[in-house]
């Protein structure tokens, strides 16, 4: 353990420095102009994903390096899925810099979420037996491709994907603590939080810097190995309790685009965290919300592992919905007669 939280700690430290040196190469070859689309009013640099995922990466490959015999997974190797995140990710950043046409994008994604799904044992079954295996693995592909879009999506103020990311990492390292998913699940998420968090300092409100696609697509798809993974394991409730914020925010708003017949692609403002900057919260407001909101929801699936699944769901959605609340109406207008 005490192991495990110093690799976690110089994971961060790594990601970090690299992230200071990322600024100063982005400065000049990867720069994000404000447009009407945009939460930011000034030219800021983006790729800081790089320094993200190579100290993620790079942590990951030193666990299936280090890690002891007997860690046999219910879920699949993750050896292929640390290959197939790097290469997304490699993608990403071409697409960051010479922005690549959605259909080569969307395939690319595609494949490497089937690709990735092959690796997942028969037998290990994403929606509990449920449905029929080829229906399962069906609804595994879409679910997967659409969270590490919908992760893309909703990095679009400062801080926020790096929040949701510690979240969803640090919720599944404390079920593996508890037996409620597989070590490596839980190792390979807590290095995924730990890089987050060395980002953190410099995308927090002012940003020096963006993630870019190279890390909002990287790690949305490597979280969500992890949330499907975490499912086929038999902890489903954690996929759906710790990534639930993210889940309806872009869900909702990309469902009424499609109604209003827009293409829910293109980049836009609609979202309830981008409304809410908008109506006057500043993006370390809302971040700090989706965060003490992450918190609540890692307890619920703590709690959720001690036969009361269909509460601690129930208790997860309300406290989405109070916080999509909250963000919907804005910040209440100071007292009369005062600044």
């Amino acid at each position: 353990m005490i192991a495990v939280l110093a690799a976690a700690a110089a994971t961060a430290l790594a990601s970090f420095t690299l992230t200071r040196a990322v600024i100063g190469f982005a400065r000049t070859r990867l720069v994000d102009h404000p447009n009407e689309r945009s939460s930011h009013a000034a030219p800021t640099p983006r790729g800081g994903g790089i320094a993200i995922v190579v100290a993620f990466l790079s942590a990951w490959a030193a666990w299936l390096a280090l890690a002891p015999d007997g860690l046999a997974p219910s879920y699949g190797d993750s050896a292929p899925i640390l290959m197939l995140t790097a290469a997304v990710a490699a993608l990403s950043l071409l697409d960051d810099w010479r922005s690549l046409p959605v259909w080569l994008r969307f395939g690319a994604q595609g494949a490497a979420v089937a690709i990735g799904l092959s690796f997942l044992p028969e037998t290990s079954l994403v929606f509990q037996g449920l449905v029929p295996f080829w229906l399962d693995r069906a609804g595994a592909f879409l679910a997967w491709l659409w969270f590490l879009n919908l992760f893309n999506f909703m990095d679009g103020i400062d801080g926020l994907a790096g929040v949701e990311t510690l979240v969803i990492g640090a919720g599944l390292f404390a079920l593996a603590l508890l037996g409620g998913v597989p070590v490596t699940i839980g190792v390979v998420a807590l290095a995924a939080a730990a890089a987050a968090a060395g980002f953190l300092p410099w995308n927090w409100q002012p940003a020096k810097i963006f993630m870019g696609d190279v890390g909002s697509v990287g790690l949305g798809f490597a979280l969500g190995w992890l949330l499907i993974a975490a499912a086929a394991a038999g902890t489903w409730q954690a996929a759906v309790i710790l990534p639930l914020y993210y889940w309806i925010d872009a869900s909702w708003t990309l469902l009424r685009r499609g109604a209003r017949g827009e293409k829910f692609w293109r980049a836009h403002r609609d979202h309830l965290y981008q409304r809410a900057v908008q109506r006057g919260y500043s993006h370390a407001a809302v971040s700090g919300r989706v965060a003490v909101a992450g918190t609540v929801l890692i307890g619920f699936a703590v709690v959720s592992l001690y036969d009361t699944i269909g509460l601690a769901v129930l208790a997860a959605a309300l406290t989405v919905g109070a916080l999509l609340s909250e963000l919907a109406r804005g910040p209440k207008p100071p007292p009369a007669g005062k600044d």
